[in-house]
Order: structure tokens, then sequence, then C-alpha cells
């Protein structure tokens, strides 16, 4: 898994990447996707940046060489299910603009535009709209996923 134009700019050391994913202050929940015995991706969902009541932030990695087809819906369908759960109302995405895969991998899941962040500077000072997109959390309704 590699950044390019995933909101990390900067590698994260184990022990961040513990906190921020899996049992941090604002962890909730995180699965994996594997093949072959080796991480495919994973997803997780956090109450980082202090959302609003009833809504999580959603973090999504998929490798990207090679490629596994599926792994972006197994790994929903198990978030969505914990997010029903945890009885959330909304999953929430930020994407920035220039990251075509993620944008299309989310409106696959069924998210919605409901806002842009306009011209945010990266580290090196270029300017990437953010977008971000909602999921309404609904039992019943789930991604059918290809694998």
């Amino acid at each position: 898994m590699a950044g390019g134009t995933t909101a990390l700019e900067t590698p994260l050391t184990a022990a961040e990447f513990a906190d921020w994913f899996i049992d941090g202050e604002f962890a909730l929940v995180c699965h994996v996707a594997a093949h072959d015995r080796s991480l495919a991706g994973f997803q997780s969902l956090s109450l980082y940046g202090d959302p609003p009541k009833g809504h999580a932030d959603i973090a999504t990695f998929a490798r990207m060489s090679p490629k596994i087809s599926g792994v972006g819906s197994a790994v929903f369908a198990a978030t969505q299910a914990a997010a029903e759960e945890l009885e959330l109302e909304f999953i929430d995405a930020t994407i920035r603009a220039d990251n075509v895969g993620g944008l299309a991998y989310y409106a696959k899941m069924g998210f919605e535009l409901y806002d842009r962040l306009v011209q945010v500077p990266l580290l090196d000072g270029t300017p990437v709209d953010r977008i971000k997109k909602r999921f309404k959390v609904d039992a019943g309704r789930r991604p059918t996923s290809s694998r």
C-alpha cells in the first residue's frame, strides 16, 4: 500500500498506525482483507476529527500491486455491518480530488457528495480540493462483494 493521492502524505510509524486505526482513542473498528496470506487492504472507522454524533470517519487502503479485485467491497461489507452495530447514522469520507480511484470506489459503495473543501494545500504547497462524501447507514442495504 502506498501514498500518492491518499490523504496521508507522510508514512506512519507502527505505533502511529495502531493508534490511528486499531486501538487509539478515536479508533472504532478496523477490518483487513488478506489474499494468499498477505495483506490486500484494510478499512477503519474512527471518531477522528470530532465528527457529529452518529457519524464516523472512514479510511480505506488497498494494495496497489498486484491489485486484488473485490477487496474494497469485502472490507466495506464488514465495515457497514460494524457501523450498524455501533448504531451510526452516517459514514463520512474525505477524498482528495486527484484520487480518481478513491472517488470511484466510494461512489460504487453508495457514498454521496455533501461538501467540498477548495484548494487545501498539500505539504509541498500544491492546492488540491477535498471531496466530502457520506454514506447513510441503513440496515439491510449491503454492497455486493465480487469475492
